[in-house]
């Protein structure tokens, strides 16, 4: 199974820190998780503005919403979750790698796609393995994330470098014939996440 993935996190630094997750799978099941104890003394002006603004989905419906607080003694963080059926399941707090696990075990074989997943796939490796390595993941998930950008290099025939600089919700549109609505904003991850999903979807290319 495929999941296209996107994370918000403060910076393109070593020792950045996740703002947001949003999964997508082929299916359409999704889901979307916020951080609060992210390090804003990593965050410039356009990650305030472009990042930081655009938190929150109250409009948009989804498999999994989280919300995460602080005061548990995992990590420091747990999980509340707003879904009547689970909360009876499991109760009202979560503890973020394990529930995340587990709502990954719905998949038997997990390939994770992404789009310049350089960041976002070690982020997403320390979240699953509670800050352990890639060859810490469980069985069902590849160690490899494929990266989206290097489709959009091929099919546009242009160098990565070039890919990276275009414009996801023209090639979107593109390769999509225009026919592709998403709810939500650009650099809000569950959008994100959408939007790679569509342009993957769209050039046609299989793993």
């Amino acid at each position: 199974m495929k999941l296209f993935f996107d994370m918000e996190f403060t910076g393109l630094r070593q020792n950045t820190t996740p703002i947001s997750i949003g999964i997508v799978s082929e299916g359409g099941k999704r889901f979307y998780a916020e951080f609060t104890d992210y390090d804003e003394s990593q965050c410039d002006d356009w990650i305030k503005e472009n990042v930081i603004k655009k938190l929150g989905a109250e409009n948009i419906e989804f498999d999994s919403l989280y919300t995460l607080c602080d005061g548990s003694s995992f990590g420091n963080k747990r999980w509340l979750k707003y879904n009547d059926s689970m909360e009876v399941a499991y109760g009202e707090k979560f503890y973020v790698i394990p529930f995340l696990r587990i709502w990954l075990n719905q998949f038997d074989t997990i390939q994770f796609v992404s789009d310049v997943c350089h960041y976002d796939f070690v982020l997403l490796i320390d979240l699953l393995t509670n800050g352990g390595t890639a060859l810490d993941l469980p069985e069902n998930i590849s160690a490899v994330c494929h990266d989206l950008n290097m489709d959009i290099a091929r099919h546009y025939d242009v160098s990565d470098r070039e890919a990276f600089d275009m414009s996801r919700e023209q090639i979107m549109f593109d390769v999509c014939n225009g026919g592709v609505f998403l709810d939500g904003d650009k650099h809000n991850s569950l959008y994100d996440a959408g939007v790679i999903k569509a342009i993957y979807e769209g050039i046609g290319y299989d793993l």
